[in-house]
């Protein structure tokens, strides 16, 4: 059975891959690969705030103690401060518990190795097929040889004090009013604190994560209510989350929302001003928008694609030794900061960009002009490699001959959920609608 997608594993909770059994020898296989590799023999898990969190957990614990791997359990962390305290603390290994924005009842595993970066091809390869091996437990220690469980009780603080440290020290905040939308998930501590200690004033919603709500009519991808929030305020910006808040989107203070997009728009911009974008180059996916390739060529600056999902950007700008990454669902990469998607180191920098400036968000995105960009996730009931399907290759063909490089589709699975993501972009929103129902209604109609 394959267990990796494009970012860990997941599924619904109870049901293969994620039943307790499995995540057990999940446990298992992963200390196997990962043991001793830097000395330290240690792994350290964190999760959001989903109520299966403590099942998959103490699961994930016991299979990695009982091949003789310690660990250090962290509680609710954002994934990227799992990926900084891997780095920080020297750890073999790091682990997040979760599913990302997907609803609570499903959930996940993603590992990091020890330079704070998603794990290797091959090293997942080894653990799938370890899992799969009947005599996985036919060598594993005793007595003194398990492992150890132990606690860190201020990893939190720890992390907040890494995302204060990423910019200026004795810089502040203070003036700003800000509505962070925490989405009941791993951030509902970590954002607030931050921007409160730098001195903006805060309003935060979606905060009180009791296991079921995380992701629920909130967060990053349903950003009504904090639009709304920001309005009523009368805020200078709205911050979301997902559910393990390795990305962030923003509304600005008219309630219009910020997409990754023209985050890593300004952002890059705000590099090559101060001479630290490596190559005058930012990598994104192909879902990026043509608005923002055309505005950052305006001003010297390249665009390199990769497929969609954020290892596939890190791993691109490792390779050229770029800084600067991202993605429109907000993954935004900055290697400068961290080795991962980091929502609130994301969202500190926009917040202070907004501070040196001194100009409303509105203003610092108002150049980017982005294409309309329709996008509908077609609910399938399984797997199919859609280049197989000649009705779905036609229609696909004839919207791509009828905009006449005037847009762009992109019709892919999902790496996470079962659903195929139809995504066309137009110079003309009426274009890009119709041609998106129209490759839908094929999808549905043959899948």
């Amino acid at each position: 059975m394959r267990l990796f997608g494009t970012d860990g594993i997941r599924g619904k909770i109870n049901r293969l891959p994620m039943t307790p059994e499995n995540v057990l020898r999940i446990g298992m296989a992963a200390a196997t690969v990962l043991k001793k590799t830097h000395g330290r023999n240690m792994v350290i898990i964190g999760k959001d705030t989903r109520l299966s969190g403590y099942m998959i957990e103490s699961a994930l614990t016991s299979g990695i103690c009982s091949n003789g791997m310690n660990v250090t359990l962290t509680g609710p962390l954002p994934t990227p401060g799992i990926a900084y305290l891997t780095r920080a603390l020297r750890v073999d290994a790091g682990v997040v518990i979760s599913a990302s924005h997907n609803p609570f009842d499903d959930n996940g595993i993603k590992f990091f190795s020890s330079d704070g970066c998603k794990l290797p091809d091959e090293f997942e390869k080894r653990i799938e097929e370890l899992v799969a091996d009947e005599s996985l437990g036919s060598r594993r220690p005793s007595g003194a040889d398990i492992g150890k469980t132990f606690r860190l009780d201020d990893a939190t603080g720890r992390y907040i004090e890494y995302v204060k440290s990423t910019i200026p020290r004795g810089s502040t905040l203070e003036g700003l009013k800000v509505v962070v939308d925490c989405a009941n998930g791993a951030a509902y501590k970590v954002t607030p604190w931050v921007l409160r200690e730098l001195g903006a004033e805060v309003i935060a919603i979606n905060d009180e994560p009791d296991g079921i709500n995380i992701n629920a009519d909130c967060g990053s991808l349903n950003m009504d209510g904090l639009c709304r929030a920001v309005k009523e305020h009368k805020a200078d910006a709205g911050i979301a989350h997902d559910g393990d808040a390795d990305r962030t989107l923003l509304c600005d203070e008219k309630g219009n929302i910020v997409d990754g997009d023209r985050i890593l728009g300004i952002w890059a911009l705000q590099f090559k001003k101060e001479g630290r974008l490596k190559g005058d180059t930012v990598v994104s996916t192909v879902m990026s928008n043509l608005g923002l390739e055309n505005y950052l060529a305006k001003h010297g600056i390249q665009m390199v694609r990769t497929k969609v999902g954020d290892r596939f950007v890190t791993e691109k700008m490792f390779q050229h030794g770029y800084v600067l990454g991202g993605e429109p669902s907000g993954h935004i990469i900055c290697l400068d900061c961290n080795t991962t998607g980091d929502g609130p180191i994301t969202a500190l920098h926009v917040l202070f960009m907004m501070k040196t400036e001194d100009t409303s968000l509105s203003r610092l995105v108002a150049g980017i002009k982005l294409y309309p960009q329709i996008l509908i996730n077609v609910p399938v009931e399984k797997k199919v490699d859609i280049k197989t399907v000649p009705e779905i290759v036609q229609a696909v063909r004839e919207s791509e001959e009828s905009l006449k490089g005037q847009g762009r589709v992109i019709v892919r699975p999902s790496g996470t959920e079962l659903k195929v993501r139809v995504m066309v972009e137009a110079y003309e929103e009426k274009l890009a609608r119709r041609f998106a129902h129209t490759i839908a209604d094929v999808i549905r109609e043959k899948i």
